[in-house]
């Protein structure tokens, strides 16, 4: 068989309509009521809440603002958490447990909300996601919780049988699945221009390619040393998930950055996306190393994402390789098809796996989102807000307690990883063969 050919680009498909870039250099201030570093959704969203409640406050980011994962990652608006029901409640109670449940669905109707009333022009639209099942005793599982979600948050959720499954997606590859009609898609690097747009119109000051080289805590407050110049600062918050670099180590310690990478096809017939893609929902499927998909906000292609265990500047063929090879797998129809862009982004991981706000030495941090930002970096980030204003019943959310536990012998290089995947994959491979037995 001829060797697929890898993609045309490598920089995102979501750039071609909303390039991320510099912002004009501007003064900076002496002193601030609260520095925020990074400008990803959640600084900017903390920012936008401060900026508008009369606060003088600055955003420094190392790149362009939205460079990293905001304007990198799928668009999905999944709101969803690593760690399942039981786990959460073993971990940390049942009333935990409960109230993170809830608040998924509070922070979802939130984001769509914001949209709405901030007018962001953002492709946003509530189209629902299909999850597949690998075998049967999973799709029992799904449809168990498909259940519980509609009894317990009156989420409109419910099971697909596989009898029925090709009216939600265009493959025999899963064994049925569930919907939930709470998630949707978006355009994520035009969500973030809009979120800049509103901030910026609201004062807040963003500083690109200005990292944040040391916080250091005086009688004031914070000196916070940029490559611009040092600004005095009442409150800081961190915001910079996983880009977070040496100016942060005690959150470097805590944070494993992982790539996430997505492929994108060439544009496909109008007949084929009708095909694969009949109800244009956004994808998931029930493997720990399982890919989520979804079609591009004007229904003409298929983005297809996963984990990528390269490091530094390795060669992107085998990883996207491993993507196109998943993709014709649930779709064996696109074996020929050609790709149009390969590109990766920085999702933070970290050994609780719960978004979280948490105060160290007076910083007050916003991060940890596990590759859900999109829902979980616009709340948690507004939530960061009213926690530094001190209000305290805005602020209110179940992710605000201690910080997550360190990673013994971590500085920061996820050495580790591709052993790490290497399990889950083999994981998928003994629960891929029960499946099919």
């Amino acid at each position: 068989m001829q060797q697929p050919k890898v993609a045309d680009k490598n920089t995102p498909y979501w750039w071609e309509a909303a390039p991320v870039k510099p912002l004009p250099p501007q003064p900076l201030a002496k002193t601030l009521d609260v520095a925020i570093v990074g400008a990803g959704y959640a600084g900017l969203s903390a920012g936008l809440v401060l900026a508008r409640e009369g606060r003088s406050v600055a955003a420094f980011d190392a790149m362009n603002p939205g460079e990293g994962a905001s304007t990198r990652n799928g668009g999905i608006t999944s709101g969803s958490i690593r760690l399942d029901y039981a786990t959460i409640t073993r971990r940390f109670g049942e009333e935990k447990a409960m109230a993170i449940e809830a608040e998924g669905k509070i922070a979802r109707e939130f984001l769509c909300d914001f949209i709405s009333t901030e007018k962001l022009d953002c492709d946003f639209k509530l189209v629902g996601l299909f999850k597949g099942a690998l075998g049967y005793e999973q799709y029992e599982k799904m449809a168990r919780g498909a259940e519980a979600l509609a009894k317990k948050l009156a989420v409109e959720s419910y099971a697909v049988p596989y009898a029925k499954q090709r009216n939600y997606v265009g493959t025999d590859f899963y064994r049925g699945g569930m919907v939930r009609m709470d998630i949707g898609g978006l355009h994520p690097a035009k969500f973030h221009a809009e979120l800049l747009r509103v901030a910026l119109a609201s004062g807040l000051a963003v500083h690109s390619n200005t990292p944040v080289t040391s916080i250091e805590r005086d009688s004031s407050g914070f000196r916070v040393a940029t490559s611009a110049g040092t600004v005095q600062a009442r409150q800081v918050l961190v915001c910079t998930n996983g880009y977070t670099d040496g100016a942060s180590p005690f959150l470097r310690r805590r944070l494993v950055p992982v790539r996430s990478r997505i492929i994108a096809t060439e544009e496909l017939a109008p007949e084929v996306m009708t095909r694969l893609m009949p109800k244009l929902m956004m994808m998931g499927e029930g493997r720990e190393l399982g890919f989520y998909y979804r079609p591009s906000p004007d229904g003409r292609r298929i983005l297809l994402g996963g984990r990528d265990s390269s490091r530094g500047n390795s060669d992107p063929t085998a990883p996207t390789l491993r993507l196109r090879n998943g993709l014709v797998e649930i779709f064996p129809e696109l074996e020929k098809v050609r790709l149009s862009h390969s590109w990766f982004g920085n999702v933070a991981m970290h050994r609780d796996m719960l978004p979280r706000i948490f105060e160290k030495d007076g910083v007050v941090y916003a991060t940890g989102f596990c590759g859900s930002g999109v829902v979980w970096a616009p709340w948690v980030g507004t939530r960061a807000a009213y926690k530094l204003m001190g209000r305290t019943q805005d602020a209110g959310t179940a992710f605000d307690f201690r910080p997550p536990a360190s990673i013994p012998f971590y500085r920061g290089d996820p050495w580790f990883l591709p052993a790490i995947i290497k399990g889950y994959a083999l994981q998928d491979k003994i629960a891929w063969w029960r499946a099919r037995r």
